[in-house]
Order: C-alpha cells, then sequence, then structure tokens
C-alpha cells in the first residue's frame, strides 16, 4: 500500500513508482523511458518526491515500498524538469517539420507545459554531422539527446552497430568502427529515439515526381501490417483495420493502380511451400530458414555467412509482385515494363535497402523502384490533404488486389510460418486442415517451438522476432544441427507489426493489437491458404507454369556480405 499525490493504493512489490502511478492512472512525464528497454534515468523528467527522503528521485528507477508516500507535482518538482528539459534542448537542434514525431512529440508537449525556454543555452551540437547507413536509415547527431535508447535497442538485437564513445573531447552515440560489425537497417534504434534523431531515409518526395510525369505508370503496393496500423497516424485506435480506406487513399495521390502485398505474400507461401517440402524429402539444407525480412537476410550473410545455404531463395512478397507487375501486369495490359514505376508501402526500413539488390533484377529492371515506410505514406497523405480517417473505403485492383487469409497474418510474428504450414499440409496430406489456424506459431513471446504432426510426419518449427533472439536458435543449431526442420526470423519484436517503419510509439501493447487486427482479418476471409486463392490459379496458369519464367520472378540468391557503413 502507497499513497501518491494523496491517492491510496496498492501495487505489487518491486514494482517501480512509474508503474505504480501508471496503475493508479497518474501521469508522470518520461523520454527516456521505454518498456522494451532497462530503466537508465538519463531524461530526468520522471522526477518525484518522497516523503521522508532529501532531494528528488526519478519515478522509473525508484521501488515502491510499504507506506511510502510519493508526490509527483510540485513547484520544485516542476522547476527541476524545466531546467532538465532546458538542457535536453541544447542538445537537440529542432526540426519540428518532418520529424518522426510530429504528431506526438513528448520533449515539444513538455517543454510547452513546463514553459521550458529553448534557446536558454546554447546549442552545444549544432555542427554536429549527420550519418546515413545504406540506403535505410538516417541519424542527424546533433539532434541526439544521450538517452542511448538506439544503443540498447541495437544491442538487443546482437548487432552492435551503434556505440557511445568519446569524441572532439565528449561521450556521443556514434556509428562503430568495428569492421567485424555493421548496420542490418531494421530500425530498431528508429522506433526507440524518443526525439527522431534516427529516421528511415526519406523518399516520399522522389515517389512524387513520376506521378506528375507524362508517361509514367505509377504502381502502389502495401504490405499486410500497414492495414492494421498506419490510422494510428490519423487519430485511429491502435489496431484499427483500414484496409479500404487505405487503398482509397493511395488512388487520390493520382496513382494509376493499387494493390495489396498480401497476394504477394501468397505467391511467396506456395513457393516457400514447395522449397520446404523438397528440402524435407532430401534432407539437404535443414534446417530452412525464412527469408522475406532483409535485414534478417543482411545478419546472415554478414555474421553468419555458413548459413546463407539454409535460407529459402524464395523472393519477398513486394518483390515478387513487383516482378510480376514488370513481366504478366504489363504483358497483359500492354504497357512497357521500363514505363512502370511500383512504389511499395512498407512497415520497414530494411526494405529500402532490399530493392537495390542487383541479383532481383529481371530483365535489367528493378522489380521494386521506391519503398515508403508507414510513416512516409502517412505524411504524404496529410501534404496531400488526404485524411485517411474520413475516407470513403475503396479497393485493391485485379489482378493483385484479392489475397487469402494467409497472406494478411503475414504481418505478425509466425505469420509466415503458420500461411507455409497451411500450405504444405495440404500439399503432404493432400487433405484439407480441419482447423486452420496454427496457434503454437502465435503470440509475441520472443521465441515459439513446436511440433506440428504432418500424418505420419512430425515437423520441428521455431518462430523467433527479434535479432538477439535469433542468435540464441543459431546457437542451439550449432549443438544439434537437426533440432529444428524450419525456422522463420523476423528482425523486429512482434515481426512487421513492430517494424522501423511503423507509427511511433511501438511497444508489446501496440503491437498486440496490431498482431489482433491481422488474425481478426485473416477468421473472416472466405479463402485462408494461398493455394486456394483463384487470383494465384490464374497467374500460374496463365504465366507462372513455365519454370524458368518462374524461377527468374520468385527465386534469388544470397551472398557473403562485406562492411558497407
Amino acid at each position: 500500500r502507497i499513497t501518491i499525490n494523496n491517492k491510496k493504493t496498492k501495487t505489487l512489490e518491486g514494482k517501480t513508482i512509474l508503474e505504480a502511478a501508471k496503475e493508479a492512472r497518474i501521469e508522470i512525464p518520461t523520454l527516456c523511458f521505454h518498456p522494451d528497454l532497462k530503466i537508465k534515468s538519463n531524461c530526468r523528467l520522471c522526477l518525484v518526491e518522497i516523503k521522508g527522503k532529501v532531494g528528488l528521485s526519478t519515478a522509473c528507477s525508484t521501488k515502491v515500498e510499504p507506506g511510502m508516500e510519493v508526490v509527483t507535482d510540485s513547484n520544485d518538482i516542476d522547476r527541476a524538469r524545466r531546467s532538465n528539459l532546458e538542457l535536453l534542448l541544447s542538445e537537440h537542434c529542432e526540426n519540428c517539420g518532418e520529424c518522426i514525431w510530429k504528431q506526438n512529440c513528448q520533449l515539444l508537449k513538455l517543454s510547452l507545459k513546463y514553459k521550458a525556454k529553448i534557446n536558454r543555452f546554447n546549442h552545444r551540437k549544432a555542427n554536429l554531422p549527420d550519418f546515413q547507413f545504406g540506403p535505410s536509415v538516417s541519424f542527424n547527431s546533433s539532434k541526439c539527446i544521450d538517452c542511448r535508447n538506439c544503443v540498447e535497442a541495437c544491442e538487443k538485437q546482437n548487432v552492435g552497430f551503434l556505440e557511445v564513445r568519446l569524441r572532439n573531447n565528449f561521450w556521443q552515440t556514434l556509428p562503430t568502427n568495428n569492421k567485424k560489425k555493421d548496420c542490418v537497417y531494421c530500425g530498431q534504434c528508429v522506433v526507440h529515439c524518443p526525439v527522431g534523431a534516427l529516421e528511415a531515409a526519406k523518399e516520399f518526395e522522389e515517389v512524387e515526381k513520376p506521378i506528375l510525369e507524362k508517361g509514367k505508370v505509377v504502381v502502389v503496393q502495401f504490405a499486410p501490417s500497414i492495414r492494421a496500423s498506419i490510422g494510428e497516424e490519423f487519430g485511429l485506435p491502435h489496431g484499427s483495420i483500414v484496409t479500404g480506406q487505405l487503398a482509397a487513399a493511395i488512388r487520390q495521390l493520382k496513382v494509376n493502380k493499387v494493390f495489396d502485398v498480401s497476394v504477394g505474400a501468397d505467391f511467396t507461401t506456395i513457393e516457400e511451400a514447395n522449397e520446404l517440402i523438397e528440402r524435407l524429402k532430401k534432407r539437404e539444407s535443414l534446417p530452412m530458414f525464412t527469408s522475406c525480412c532483409p535485414a534478417w537476410v543482411k545478419y546472415v550473410e554478414f555474421y553468419h555467412p555458413e548459413l546463407i545455404p539454409n535460407l529459402t531463395t524464395v523472393r519477398s512478397p513486394h518483390i515478387i509482385m513487383g516482378g510480376l507487375i514488370k513481366t504478366y501486369w504489363s504483358k497483359k495490359e500492354k504497357i512497357d515494363p521500363k514505363k512502370i514505376v511500383v512504389v511499395s508501402i512498407m512497415p520497414c526500413t530494411s526494405k529500402k535497402y532490399e530493392i537495390r539488390r542487383n541479383e532481383l533484377k529481371i530483365n535489367g529492371l528493378r522489380p521494386v523502384d521506391y519503398v515508403l515506410t508507414t510513416r512516409e505514406l502517412a505524411y504524404l497523405l496529410t501534404k496531400h490533404d488526404i485524411d485517411l480517417k474520413n475516407t470513403l473505403p475503396g479497393l485493391a485492383d485485379h489482378p493483385f488486389g484479392d489475397p487469402s487469409g494467409a497472406g494478411v497474418i503475414y504481418g505478425a510474428s509466425g505469420g509466415v510460418m503458420e500461411s507455409a504450414l497451411r500450405t504444405a499440409y495440404q500439399k503432404i496430406t493432400q487433405e484439407k486442415l480441419s482447423k486452420i489456424e496454427f496457434e503454437e506459431v502465435r503470440g509475441l513471446a520472443e521465441t515459439k517451438v513446436a511440433s506440428i504432426k504432418f500424418s505420419d510426419q512430425t515437423l520441428k518449427v521455431a518462430v523467433v522476432n527479434g535479432l538477439g533472439n535469433a542468435e540464441k536458435i543459431l546457437q542451439e543449431l550449432k549443438r544439434n544441427h537437426r533440432k529444428y526442420d524450419y525456422v522463420e526470423v523476423m528482425a523486429c519484436p512482434g515481426g512487421c507489426i513492430g517494424g522501423g517503419g511503423q507509427p511511433v510509439p511501438t511497444n508489446n501493447t501496440i503491437r498486440q493489437e496490431r498482431a489482433k487486427a491481422l488474425y481478426k482479418i485473416d477468421a473472416k476471409k472466405e479463402i485462408r491458404t494461398a493455394n486456394e486463392n483463384p487470383e494465384l490459379k490464374e497467374v500460374y496458369q496463365d504465366f507462372l507454369f513455365q519454370d524458368e519464367i518462374r524461377k527468374s520472378i520468385c527465386y534469388t540468391k544470397f551472398f557473403l556480405k562485406k562492411k558497407e557503413n
């Protein structure tokens, strides 16, 4: 039993004052605190008074004690918070117009609330450099407030590309010089930065050029998870399903076609299920790892090149779709593929890197020309006065507009695995599943392990989200390489729903709501397995029946990677 602001409340032993206050619905301001990460007490904004204790204490790091009496607002607290905000502002070069946190900036809200003077102290980071990590992530070090969230997020991914070191007489967050460490472009540093110092490399201005260019045919395709996350950028609750509004809003940008990448996920599912069955028959290159997450692929290519043969060679959904748009669809519509510009809307920063892989080219053309993150699309829609929340729903275009339920759940951790298992089961047993859901591989647990019975065969599978957790599985496989037959790895917590290009803030509660929305869509779908999707059957019958064409569009190769950043 404790008291907060004269309000008596109960909480569990071991919790912090901040946690107890949240339970009692009492707001304490924070900036550096993130539920995914360790408590650092760096921003000093959650200061509180504790009766009987001299000075102020940080609520995020102070554990509750029986009978504790806490005050969260007083003149002394306000004065301390104002001073700390002014010190933080001296490290943060403001660029509010294009910031990732523009809609929900805690630093700005708190500065206004406590009447902090933005220019009270000289800006000590005004001349610090900008960094670009591949084509995916940019880091404006003059905005960094040294909370070190990005460093920990990178360490949790077992990457360690960002570090704190002494430079020009003071400690700074910087990319490492260690040749054995490199960025994998997952963007977890971005979604854990509280002040927008890290951001996806912006491409929305480039995307607008072909829309206005005469003779160009602009095709936009959106990823499975976007339909359950982009609504947050327009004030809708977490996990709001906006598939129809999304298709209609994109069309208002005056693009030529809007397709659904979940259909591409159905293609990936069929080919991946085929490859898995073939490997199981031959008992070769097992376990088979998924490869639709380019950050995970880069991690394998750089940190574990010995495992490259274990990656499925099937291309990711939006890459297969881009290839089909510039071959099958362009031929059908009698459009020169060189005039087609494909834009993918992704929850991911590493997809910006993926589209530049030369081995993905078909007839000398990149399948996808641009990648915009969820946040970038929201910015572009807002710029053109398109309010997704109040947009009347529409439909994505045929022949890539109606996915199976299996294609939609790709956006959640375990979705790729479940989709492939649904199809593989039918192909192996020649029977329909009596229960379509593989709940063993669902959920936000860091690692999920299951044994799936297929007739007289048992498939040992693992689903991992977060590269640090993937590393644990890889170490297990070193000790016993037969432990698993099939492993899904997504670099980001929760899978694509927690991707580096998703709306902020992102935490487990929000990820859970986004995932629930995708499974809800799947449950309501009439067709829930990729191999039963009539749109796919049409394409396979008319075009992909030729092995040479199918392999050029649906398959790829991977290579040892050297340090790029």
